[in-house]
């Protein structure tokens, strides 16, 4: 089966869908996840393993087609025709308890149309035997040969504010507080690292913030054509608290939930767009300080 949606049971499967495509699809009913399909390891088998050999060429017409016609879906869940969508890697050992393989391979944000899709699909193929991927499996001792890679397809959320939640503090490892790091924009900025966050610290149960910690945030990621792209945050917006403690206290909240739902500390990616927060990405922390 090439293409499977998040409520379809093959998604809990990350032998077929990746740890965060099977991430998503555990998690999609109960909690408030953008709608998405996964292109499963068959479909790497199917056509991403020939053309593994000439980098990211031209995706084949029965591909084309096939991601043409789950788009089209996706668009009718979205409300429109022509959605856009973050287009995200999801390799069969990534997002597990030992390894998050985080910043390692390729997403594209804000891609519209089928064969634009099927572009970025190949080209997050095309991540799997990338220099920082093959250096990151060979400093953890995993396999560099035969490896296969399944890739998410979603909704994008255009975020007014983004970031990343731990349900337990990953500095200092007290398992009675969230960190989330928050910032203007898409979290993209967040997740690489080109912008210093506020840090947020709140109990886990919700009720208070332990302390807040506002950084001066020079960059954002915001959507821009086919794609997006980094810029300067107003000068006016750089200083002030990218979100309010009341949000914190929600972010806190579901961060607290999920790690009783998957039954370990996680990690969160989210983002809140017109005062609606989604949850993009949950993984399992993988080291405590």
């Amino acid at each position: 089966m090439d293409i499977v949606w998040f409520d379809d049971a093959w998604s809990r499967d990350p032998s077929k869908v990746g740890g965060k495509g099977a991430g998503l699809g555990r998690l999609a009913d109960g909690y408030t996840v953008p709608p998405g399909f996964n292109l499963t390891v068959d479909a790497f088998d199917h056509w991403g393993e020939a053309l593994r050999g000439a980098g990211a060429g031209d995706p084949p017409d029965d591909m084309v087609d096939a991601i043409s016609n789950a788009y089209a879906r996706l668009g009718t869940l979205c409300g429109g025709d022509n959605p856009a969508v973050a287009v995200r890697s999801s390799a069969v050992d990534e997002d597990g308890t030992d390894n998050s393989f985080a910043g390692q391979h390729d997403t594209f944000l804000n891609i519209r149309g089928g064969e634009a899709v099927a572009r970025a699909v190949v080209r997050c193929w095309a991540s799997l035997d990338g220099e920082v991927a093959l250096d990151y499996r060979r400093q953890n001792g995993l396999a560099v040969e035969g490896t296969r890679m399944a890739v998410v397809v979603q909704e994008m959320i255009p975020a007014d504010i983004a970031g990343v939640a731990f349900s337990a503090n990953p500095v200092s490892g007290a398992l009675d507080e969230v960190v989330i790091n928050s910032s203007w924009g898409l979290g993209e900025s967040v997740v690489s690292g080109t912008v210093t966050p506020d840090t947020y610290t709140v109990e886990k149960s919700g009720s208070g913030v332990v302390s807040s910690q506002i950084a001066n945030k020079a960059r954002m990621t915001v959507s821009k054509g086919d794609g997006a792209e980094e810029v300067d945050v107003p000068r006016i917006m750089r200083e002030q608290p990218s979100m309010t403690d009341d949000q914190a206290r929600e972010i806190a909240r579901l961060t607290a939930s999920l790690e009783r739902t998957e039954g370990h500390p996680v990690d969160i990616e989210w983002a809140i767009c017109k005062d609606t927060l989604f949850l993009l990405q949950c993984r399992p922390i993988t080291t405590l300080g």
